[in-house]
Protein backbone atom coordinates (compact mmCIF):
# COMPACT_ATOMS: atom_id res chain seq x y z
CA UNK A 1 0.00 0.00 0.00
CA UNK A 2 3.05 2.61 0.97
CA UNK A 3 4.47 1.74 -2.13
CA UNK A 4 1.29 2.19 -4.50
CA UNK A 5 0.46 5.48 -2.86
CA UNK A 6 4.41 6.48 -3.51
CA UNK A 7 4.13 5.90 -6.69
CA UNK A 8 0.77 7.30 -7.10
CA UNK A 9 2.60 10.81 -5.30
CA UNK A 10 5.46 10.72 -7.58
CA UNK A 11 3.93 10.46 -10.94
CA UNK A 12 1.67 13.23 -9.58
CA UNK A 13 4.89 15.50 -8.76
CA UNK A 14 6.65 14.45 -12.28
CA UNK A 15 3.62 15.54 -14.02
CA UNK A 16 3.35 18.99 -12.82
CA UNK A 17 7.03 19.68 -13.17
CA UNK A 18 6.05 18.16 -16.95
CA UNK A 19 2.96 20.81 -16.79
CA UNK A 20 5.41 23.99 -15.32
CA UNK A 21 7.69 23.46 -18.30
CA UNK A 22 5.14 23.02 -20.91
CA UNK A 23 2.97 25.89 -19.31
CA UNK A 24 2.77 28.44 -22.36
CA UNK A 25 1.90 25.44 -25.00
CA UNK A 26 -0.96 24.35 -22.03
CA UNK A 27 -2.37 27.58 -21.20
CA UNK A 28 -4.40 28.55 -23.94
CA UNK A 29 -6.18 24.80 -23.71
CA UNK A 30 -6.26 24.94 -19.97
CA UNK A 31 -7.92 28.80 -20.25
CA UNK A 32 -10.91 26.91 -21.87
CA UNK A 33 -10.88 24.30 -19.42
CA UNK A 34 -11.13 26.97 -16.98
CA UNK A 35 -14.01 28.64 -18.29
CA UNK A 36 -16.44 25.87 -19.32
CA UNK A 37 -15.66 24.75 -15.30
CA UNK A 38 -16.79 27.85 -14.14
CA UNK A 39 -19.38 28.17 -16.39
CA UNK A 40 -21.06 24.10 -15.81
CA UNK A 41 -20.31 25.68 -12.07
CA UNK A 42 -21.96 28.89 -12.32
CA UNK A 43 -25.09 27.88 -14.39
CA UNK A 44 -25.43 25.02 -11.07
CA UNK A 45 -25.26 27.81 -8.30
CA UNK A 46 -27.24 30.77 -9.66
CA UNK A 47 -29.97 28.09 -10.88
CA UNK A 48 -30.07 27.49 -6.67
CA UNK A 49 -30.10 31.12 -5.89
CA UNK A 50 -32.66 31.56 -8.69
CA UNK A 51 -34.59 28.59 -7.79
CA UNK A 52 -35.01 29.99 -3.93
CA UNK A 53 -35.75 33.18 -5.43
CA UNK A 54 -38.48 31.53 -7.33
CA UNK A 55 -39.86 29.25 -4.13
CA UNK A 56 -39.94 32.50 -1.89
CA UNK A 57 -42.41 34.15 -3.93
CA UNK A 58 -44.73 31.54 -4.16
CA UNK A 59 -44.70 31.09 -0.42
CA UNK A 60 -45.68 34.59 0.06
CA UNK A 61 -48.59 33.87 -2.07
CA UNK A 62 -49.48 30.66 -1.10
CA UNK A 63 -47.73 29.96 1.93
CA UNK A 64 -44.99 27.56 2.26
CA UNK A 65 -44.97 23.78 2.24
CA UNK A 66 -47.18 22.31 3.36
CA UNK A 67 -49.98 24.93 3.86
CA UNK A 68 -53.51 23.51 4.50
CA UNK A 69 -56.41 25.98 4.16
CA UNK A 70 -59.85 25.30 5.49
CA UNK A 71 -63.14 26.94 5.04
CA UNK A 72 -66.16 26.31 6.72
CA UNK A 73 -69.92 28.12 6.17
CA UNK A 74 -73.16 27.00 7.20
CA UNK A 75 -75.33 26.52 5.15
CA UNK A 76 -77.14 29.77 5.04
CA UNK A 77 -73.78 31.40 4.59
CA UNK A 78 -73.28 32.80 7.96
CA UNK A 79 -70.01 32.23 9.84
CA UNK A 80 -70.20 28.69 11.96
CA UNK A 81 -70.20 30.78 15.67
CA UNK A 82 -68.49 27.56 17.24
CA UNK A 83 -65.76 27.53 14.69
CA UNK A 84 -63.29 29.82 16.97
CA UNK A 85 -63.57 27.15 19.84
CA UNK A 86 -63.17 24.17 17.32
CA UNK A 87 -60.47 25.79 15.30
CA UNK A 88 -58.36 26.20 18.60
CA UNK A 89 -59.12 22.49 19.56
CA UNK A 90 -57.68 21.42 16.61
CA UNK A 91 -54.33 23.23 17.03
CA UNK A 92 -53.82 21.92 20.27
CA UNK A 93 -55.06 18.33 19.09
CA UNK A 94 -52.22 17.91 16.07
CA UNK A 95 -49.58 20.26 17.61
CA UNK A 96 -49.93 22.97 14.84
CA UNK A 97 -47.42 25.48 16.00
CA UNK A 98 -48.31 27.77 12.79
CA UNK A 99 -51.29 28.73 12.12
CA UNK A 100 -53.86 31.79 11.13
CA UNK A 101 -56.98 32.62 10.27
CA UNK A 102 -57.31 34.89 7.47
CA UNK A 103 -60.08 37.85 7.12
CA UNK A 104 -60.31 39.64 3.20
CA UNK A 105 -62.21 42.58 3.38
CA UNK A 106 -61.84 46.70 2.96
CA UNK A 107 -61.62 49.28 5.43
CA UNK A 108 -62.18 53.13 4.59
CA UNK A 109 -59.02 55.42 5.39
CA UNK A 110 -58.84 59.11 6.08
CA UNK A 111 -56.29 60.12 3.65
CA UNK A 112 -55.65 64.27 3.30
CA UNK A 113 -57.16 63.95 -0.21
CA UNK A 114 -60.16 62.44 1.06
CA UNK A 115 -61.51 59.07 2.32
CA UNK A 116 -60.94 55.93 0.52
CA UNK A 117 -61.57 52.04 0.53
CA UNK A 118 -58.62 50.24 1.33
CA UNK A 119 -57.77 46.51 1.01
CA UNK A 120 -57.13 44.71 4.64
CA UNK A 121 -56.26 41.58 5.43
CA UNK A 122 -57.08 40.38 8.86
CA UNK A 123 -54.14 37.43 9.86
CA UNK A 124 -52.65 36.08 13.55
CA UNK A 125 -49.02 36.49 14.13
CA UNK A 126 -47.81 33.29 12.74
CA UNK A 127 -48.97 34.59 8.98
CA UNK A 128 -45.86 36.67 8.75
CA UNK A 129 -43.73 33.62 8.91
CA UNK A 130 -45.61 31.57 6.73
CA UNK A 131 -46.25 33.48 4.25
CA UNK A 132 -42.33 35.58 4.02
CA UNK A 133 -44.03 38.87 4.97
CA UNK A 134 -40.53 40.73 4.75
CA UNK A 135 -40.72 44.78 5.35
CA UNK A 136 -39.11 47.85 4.65
CA UNK A 137 -39.77 49.62 7.68
CA UNK A 138 -40.71 48.30 11.53
CA UNK A 139 -41.68 45.09 12.53
CA UNK A 140 -44.37 42.35 12.00
CA UNK A 141 -46.90 42.10 14.91
CA UNK A 142 -46.23 40.17 17.51
CA UNK A 143 -48.06 38.79 20.64
CA UNK A 144 -48.67 42.31 22.52
CA UNK A 145 -50.08 43.94 19.55
CA UNK A 146 -53.00 41.79 20.42
CA UNK A 147 -53.28 44.49 23.55
CA UNK A 148 -53.42 47.34 22.13
CA UNK A 149 -55.82 50.04 22.76
CA UNK A 150 -55.45 51.45 19.11
CA UNK A 151 -54.99 48.72 16.83
CA UNK A 152 -51.81 48.12 14.70
CA UNK A 153 -51.53 48.20 11.03
CA UNK A 154 -48.93 47.18 8.30
CA UNK A 155 -49.22 49.34 5.10
CA UNK A 156 -47.64 48.99 1.39
CA UNK A 157 -45.34 51.18 0.36
CA UNK A 158 -48.35 52.52 -1.66
CA UNK A 159 -49.37 53.59 1.36
CA UNK A 160 -46.81 54.79 2.76
CA UNK A 161 -46.49 57.23 0.30
CA UNK A 162 -50.14 58.88 0.35
CA UNK A 163 -49.30 59.35 4.43
CA UNK A 164 -46.04 61.44 2.99
CA UNK A 165 -43.83 58.59 4.31
CA UNK A 166 -43.31 59.36 8.59
CA UNK A 167 -40.78 57.95 10.10
CA UNK A 168 -42.07 55.17 12.33
CA UNK A 169 -40.27 56.09 15.11
CA UNK A 170 -42.95 58.90 15.75
CA UNK A 171 -45.50 56.24 15.92
CA UNK A 172 -47.96 57.76 13.22
CA UNK A 173 -51.43 56.62 12.84
CA UNK A 174 -54.28 56.49 10.56
CA UNK A 175 -57.79 57.11 11.25
CA UNK A 176 -60.12 54.20 9.76
CA UNK A 177 -63.50 55.73 8.94
CA UNK A 178 -66.61 53.88 9.69
CA UNK A 179 -69.99 53.26 12.02
CA UNK A 180 -67.15 54.14 14.68
CA UNK A 181 -64.10 55.59 13.67
CA UNK A 182 -60.96 53.94 15.04
CA UNK A 183 -57.09 55.35 15.39
CA UNK A 184 -55.18 52.75 13.76
CA UNK A 185 -51.00 53.08 14.36
CA UNK A 186 -48.45 51.92 11.81
CA UNK A 187 -46.02 49.65 13.20
CA UNK A 188 -44.59 48.54 10.08
CA UNK A 189 -44.32 49.19 6.07
CA UNK A 190 -43.93 46.04 3.32
CA UNK A 191 -42.84 46.34 -0.29
CA UNK A 192 -45.92 46.66 -2.45
CA UNK A 193 -46.04 44.21 -5.26
CA UNK A 194 -45.12 45.20 -9.05
CA UNK A 195 -48.64 44.82 -9.78
CA UNK A 196 -50.07 46.83 -6.92
CA UNK A 197 -51.25 49.96 -7.69
CA UNK A 198 -53.80 50.74 -4.41
CA UNK A 199 -53.07 51.25 -0.92
CA UNK A 200 -53.06 47.88 1.29
CA UNK A 201 -53.04 46.66 4.95
CA UNK A 202 -52.61 44.18 7.28
CA UNK A 203 -54.72 44.40 10.33
CA UNK A 204 -54.67 41.42 13.44
CA UNK A 205 -57.88 39.52 12.96
CA UNK A 206 -59.37 40.26 16.75
CA UNK A 207 -59.00 43.76 16.09
CA UNK A 208 -59.98 43.92 12.82
CA UNK A 209 -63.19 41.93 14.02
CA UNK A 210 -63.97 43.98 17.06
CA UNK A 211 -63.64 47.17 14.73
CA UNK A 212 -66.38 45.55 12.94
CA UNK A 213 -69.85 46.18 13.86
CA UNK A 214 -72.03 42.98 14.47
CA UNK A 215 -74.46 42.03 11.75
CA UNK A 216 -77.04 39.34 12.57
CA UNK A 217 -78.28 39.28 8.81
CA UNK A 218 -75.47 37.40 6.78
CA UNK A 219 -76.80 39.19 2.96
CA UNK A 220 -75.47 42.27 5.10
CA UNK A 221 -72.11 40.88 6.57
CA UNK A 222 -68.86 43.47 5.94
CA UNK A 223 -66.88 40.25 4.73
CA UNK A 224 -67.54 36.75 5.07
CA UNK A 225 -66.15 33.75 6.89
CA UNK A 226 -62.79 33.66 7.87
CA UNK A 227 -60.11 30.94 6.31
CA UNK A 228 -57.98 28.99 8.12
CA UNK A 229 -54.36 28.23 7.33
CA UNK A 230 -52.19 25.95 8.85
CA UNK A 231 -48.31 25.12 8.20
CA UNK A 232 -47.89 21.56 8.65
CA UNK A 233 -44.38 18.97 7.85
CA UNK A 234 -44.60 17.93 4.29
CA UNK A 235 -45.17 14.12 5.30
CA UNK A 236 -47.87 14.63 7.20
CA UNK A 237 -50.23 16.73 5.09
CA UNK A 238 -51.71 14.03 3.45
CA UNK A 239 -52.90 12.27 6.69
CA UNK A 240 -54.31 15.49 7.72
CA UNK A 241 -56.30 17.07 5.32
CA UNK A 242 -59.52 14.33 5.84
CA UNK A 243 -58.11 14.45 9.57
CA UNK A 244 -59.51 17.71 9.82
CA UNK A 245 -62.09 17.40 7.53
CA UNK A 246 -63.54 14.74 9.79
CA UNK A 247 -62.99 16.43 12.81
CA UNK A 248 -64.53 20.16 11.77
CA UNK A 249 -67.20 18.62 9.90
CA UNK A 250 -68.17 16.52 12.66
CA UNK A 251 -68.22 19.48 15.32
CA UNK A 252 -70.76 21.51 13.25
CA UNK A 253 -72.93 18.77 11.79
CA UNK A 254 -74.06 18.46 8.47
CA UNK A 255 -75.64 21.82 8.26
CA UNK A 256 -72.32 23.27 7.46
CA UNK A 257 -69.95 22.97 4.34
CA UNK A 258 -66.28 22.17 5.22
CA UNK A 259 -63.47 22.19 2.72
CA UNK A 260 -60.18 21.11 3.59
CA UNK A 261 -57.19 21.52 0.78
CA UNK A 262 -53.31 22.31 0.00
CA UNK A 263 -52.89 25.22 -1.65
CA UNK A 264 -48.69 25.72 -2.15
CA UNK A 265 -46.70 26.18 -4.16
CA UNK A 266 -45.30 22.73 -3.93
CA UNK A 267 -48.68 21.25 -4.12
CA UNK A 268 -48.80 21.49 -7.74
CA UNK A 269 -44.97 21.97 -9.27
CA UNK A 270 -43.34 18.87 -10.25
CA UNK A 271 -39.51 19.09 -11.27
CA UNK A 272 -37.42 22.14 -11.99
CA UNK A 273 -38.83 24.66 -13.31
CA UNK A 274 -35.24 26.28 -14.28
CA UNK A 275 -33.93 22.54 -16.27
CA UNK A 276 -34.08 23.47 -19.65
CA UNK A 277 -31.86 26.58 -18.85
CA UNK A 278 -29.48 24.76 -16.62
CA UNK A 279 -29.56 22.06 -19.75
CA UNK A 280 -28.71 24.40 -22.14
CA UNK A 281 -26.16 26.44 -20.87
CA UNK A 282 -24.28 23.26 -19.57
CA UNK A 283 -24.68 21.59 -23.66
CA UNK A 284 -22.39 25.08 -24.10
CA UNK A 285 -20.41 24.79 -21.75
CA UNK A 286 -19.84 21.07 -22.44
CA UNK A 287 -18.84 22.25 -26.29
CA UNK A 288 -15.97 24.57 -24.82
CA UNK A 289 -14.88 21.75 -22.78
CA UNK A 290 -14.56 19.30 -25.58
CA UNK A 291 -12.54 21.98 -27.68
CA UNK A 292 -10.23 22.73 -24.48
CA UNK A 293 -9.98 18.71 -24.28
CA UNK A 294 -8.70 18.78 -28.11
CA UNK A 295 -6.17 21.29 -28.04
CA UNK A 296 -4.94 19.27 -25.06
CA UNK A 297 -5.03 16.86 -27.34
CA UNK A 298 -2.81 18.58 -29.65
CA UNK A 299 -0.57 20.35 -27.38
CA UNK A 300 0.38 16.68 -25.87
CA UNK A 301 0.78 15.04 -29.10
CA UNK A 302 3.37 17.75 -30.38
CA UNK A 303 5.19 17.26 -26.45
CA UNK A 304 5.29 13.68 -26.49
CA UNK A 305 6.76 13.64 -29.94
CA UNK A 306 9.67 15.78 -28.86
CA UNK A 307 9.95 13.32 -25.15
CA UNK A 308 9.97 10.29 -27.32
CA UNK A 309 13.96 9.87 -26.86
CA UNK A 310 13.22 10.84 -23.49
CA UNK A 311 10.54 7.99 -22.79
CA UNK A 312 12.53 5.16 -24.83
CA UNK A 313 15.71 5.90 -22.35
CA UNK A 314 13.14 5.36 -19.39
CA UNK A 315 12.03 2.43 -21.05
CA UNK A 316 15.35 1.11 -21.34
CA UNK A 317 16.05 1.62 -17.11
CA UNK A 318 13.35 -0.38 -16.58
CA UNK A 319 10.34 1.92 -16.82
CA UNK A 320 6.75 -0.15 -17.39
CA UNK A 321 4.50 0.38 -20.18
CA UNK A 322 1.94 0.88 -16.92
CA UNK A 323 3.98 3.43 -15.53
CA UNK A 324 4.82 5.64 -18.64
CA UNK A 325 1.07 5.38 -19.62
CA UNK A 326 -0.11 6.37 -16.18
CA UNK A 327 2.69 8.86 -16.17
CA UNK A 328 1.76 10.73 -19.42
CA UNK A 329 -1.74 10.84 -18.32
CA UNK A 330 -1.59 12.23 -15.24
CA UNK A 331 0.18 15.42 -17.24
CA UNK A 332 -3.33 15.84 -18.62
CA UNK A 333 -5.34 15.39 -15.73
CA UNK A 334 -3.36 17.77 -13.34
CA UNK A 335 -3.45 20.51 -15.80
CA UNK A 336 -7.20 20.17 -15.80
CA UNK A 337 -7.73 19.49 -12.38
CA UNK A 338 -5.63 22.75 -11.46
CA UNK A 339 -7.90 24.74 -14.69
CA UNK A 340 -11.06 23.19 -12.73
CA UNK A 341 -9.86 24.49 -9.28
CA UNK A 342 -9.57 27.75 -10.93
CA UNK A 343 -12.76 27.87 -12.33
CA UNK A 344 -14.76 26.78 -9.38
CA UNK A 345 -12.80 29.07 -7.38
CA UNK A 346 -14.07 32.07 -9.72
CA UNK A 347 -17.61 29.79 -10.04
CA UNK A 348 -18.15 31.03 -6.10
CA UNK A 349 -16.67 34.45 -6.44
CA UNK A 350 -19.34 34.98 -8.99
CA UNK A 351 -22.39 33.23 -7.43
CA UNK A 352 -21.74 34.78 -4.38
CA UNK A 353 -20.98 38.44 -5.43
CA UNK A 354 -24.53 40.37 -3.87
CA UNK A 355 -24.25 42.45 -7.08
CA UNK A 356 -25.13 38.99 -9.25
CA UNK A 357 -27.45 37.91 -5.95
CA UNK A 358 -29.17 41.11 -5.98
CA UNK A 359 -29.73 40.69 -9.98
CA UNK A 360 -30.96 36.88 -9.67
CA UNK A 361 -33.14 37.36 -6.87
CA UNK A 362 -34.73 40.52 -7.19
CA UNK A 363 -35.02 41.09 -4.41
CA UNK A 364 -37.36 38.55 -3.71
CA UNK A 365 -34.74 36.12 -1.25
CA UNK A 366 -34.16 36.53 2.22
CA UNK A 367 -32.67 33.51 3.23
CA UNK A 368 -30.08 32.93 0.46
CA UNK A 369 -28.76 29.32 0.11
CA UNK A 370 -24.89 28.46 0.66
CA UNK A 371 -22.79 27.74 -2.56
CA UNK A 372 -24.08 24.10 -3.74
CA UNK A 373 -21.15 21.37 -3.11
CA UNK A 374 -22.18 19.61 -5.59
CA UNK A 375 -21.95 21.93 -7.84
CA UNK A 376 -18.07 22.20 -6.81
CA UNK A 377 -17.71 18.68 -6.71
CA UNK A 378 -19.59 18.56 -10.49
CA UNK A 379 -17.13 21.12 -12.15
CA UNK A 380 -13.99 19.06 -10.19
CA UNK A 381 -15.21 16.03 -11.78
CA UNK A 382 -15.51 17.49 -15.49
CA UNK A 383 -12.47 18.97 -15.45
CA UNK A 384 -10.75 15.38 -14.11
CA UNK A 385 -12.61 13.56 -17.03
CA UNK A 386 -11.71 16.28 -19.93
CA UNK A 387 -7.92 15.79 -18.33
CA UNK A 388 -7.98 11.66 -18.23
CA UNK A 389 -9.81 11.98 -21.91
CA UNK A 390 -7.27 14.33 -23.32
CA UNK A 391 -4.50 12.39 -22.01
CA UNK A 392 -5.63 8.41 -23.00
CA UNK A 393 -4.25 8.99 -26.85
CA UNK A 394 -0.97 10.43 -26.33
CA UNK A 395 -0.50 7.94 -23.25
CA UNK A 396 -1.82 5.04 -25.91
CA UNK A 397 1.07 6.40 -27.94
CA UNK A 398 3.78 6.98 -25.60
CA UNK A 399 2.70 3.10 -24.63
CA UNK A 400 3.54 1.69 -28.28
CA UNK A 401 6.46 3.59 -28.77
CA UNK A 402 9.63 0.63 -29.57
CA UNK A 403 12.54 1.38 -26.87
CA UNK A 404 15.82 0.85 -29.86
CA UNK A 405 13.61 3.64 -32.47
CA UNK A 406 12.76 5.51 -29.80
CA UNK A 407 16.12 6.25 -28.43
CA UNK A 408 17.57 6.36 -31.63
CA UNK A 409 15.19 9.16 -32.51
Amino acid sequence: MKRVVSNLVGAVIEAWQEVRIHKTRVMLSLIGVAVAVCAITTVVGLGGVAQQATIEQNERSGGRAASLYLSATMNDGSNPTAMPEIWRTALERYQVDYASRVINTSQTVQFADGAVPVQTIGVDPPYGTMHRITLEEGTWFTDADQARLAPAVLINSIFWDRLGRPDLRTHPTTTLVGERSTTAVVTGVYPALSYETEPAMYMLADALTAITPVVTDPNLQQFGPPSYELWVPVELSEQLVPALQRDVQGALGSDAVVQVNRQDYAAFQDGDPYLSLKLTVGAIAGLVLLLGALGLVNIALVTLKQRIREIGIRRSFGATAARVFFAVMMESVVATVVAGIVGVIAAVLIVKSPIVEDFISQGQVTDFPPFPVEAAVLGLICATVVGALAGLIPALVAVRVKVIDAIRY
